[in-house]
This record gives structure tokens, sequence and C-alpha cells, in this order.
């Protein structure tokens, strides 16, 4: 066997562990994504992505888009401080925004991003709280909360701060 034909046969080998294993490509829903990259971040750096897709996308909107004026928020658009909340599609299907705090911003944005769609939402910082829940159990459950819902039925109330992109765009414009 040549040192080509190995090679290609241990990708063959590789391609047979995958699928014995359950995690072939093939299987995978994000295989073929354009939004795949993001599923290849360390999950710390996925916030992040978040928040550089929500400035990108707003300013190819013609909005104006800031640095935050604190650590309490992560942008200021149109001149309102907003925090993002950034998650991709669960294994079970649900989007799950996390570390919702009382800080100093006006609105959330919410960037839902799956195989195959984006949903997106721009809730009021009072409105996200009160219908999130406390992250943690104990004293620290005070502090932080979070978001989760099915992504194909998001709670009728967020209906009006957006949805698709269509919606989430609407909201924008309202909002900002």
């Amino acid at each position: 066997m040549t040192p080509d034909e190995a090679f290609n046969a241990f990708l063959e080998a590789n391609q047979d562990a995958q699928e014995v294993m359950g995690t072939a490509s093939s299987a995978d829903p994000w295989a073929g994504s354009p939004f795949e990259w993001i599923m290849r971040l360390a999950s710390r750096r996925r916030g992040k992505a978040g928040e550089v897709l929500v400035e990108a996308w707003l300013r190819r909107l013609g909005f104006d888009v800031g640095r935050p004026r604190s650590g309490d928020h992560d942008r200021v658009v149109a001149g309102r401080k907003v925090e993002i909340k950034f998650s991709t599609l669960w294994e079970q299907g649900d989007y799950v925004f996390q570390q919702f705090r009382d800080q100093d911003y006006e609105l959330v944005v919410l960037l839902g991003v799956s195989p195959t769609a984006v949903h997106g939402w721009v809730v009021p910082k009072e409105v996200a709280i009160e219908h999130s829940v406390p992250q943690h159990g104990g004293a620290r459950g005070s502090d932080t909360r979070w978001l989760r819902f099915r992504a194909a039925t998001p709670p009728s109330w967020m209906g009006a701060y957006g949805g698709d992109l269509f919606e989430f765009e609407r909201a924008a414009r309202e909002y900002f």
C-alpha cells in the first residue's frame, strides 16, 4: 500500500468509526449549514460570535451600532443600551438564552440560530426578566436568569418582539 492509499484507507476507517459512534457528519444537522462554523467554536466563544453577527446584521440594515459604555451591556444601537444573547439550537429543539442579569441595558436582542433558520427578538429588559427563570438554585439563583423554549413554538408573548428574520427586522425597526 502506498502512503496515499494508507491515508485514504484510514479516512475510510475514520468514517466507519464515526458511523459506529453516531457522529458521522451525515447525521450532523449542522453539516453543510452556513452556520456550521459556529458549532466549531468553543462554547464560550459562541456568545461573542452572536454579538458580532447581531452587530454586522444591524449595520447592514442601516443602524448605528456603537461600543458599550460599560460592562453592563454589549452594544449601543441607535443610542439604546443593548444586551445580546445568543443560542444555537439544542439537540432537544430548544433555544436557551442564558445569563440574564438586571444590569444597565434597555433592550435585549435574542438571536437563535439553527442549521437552516435564524430567529431573533428585540425585547425590553423588563419583559425578558419577567419571563425568564432563575438559572441556578440557592442564593446564586436570583442573580442570573435564563429563557428556554422550543424553537418551533416560541411563547406567544414573544410574537410582538420578533420571530423569523422578517419579524426580527420589523422589531428592530420598531425598537431602535
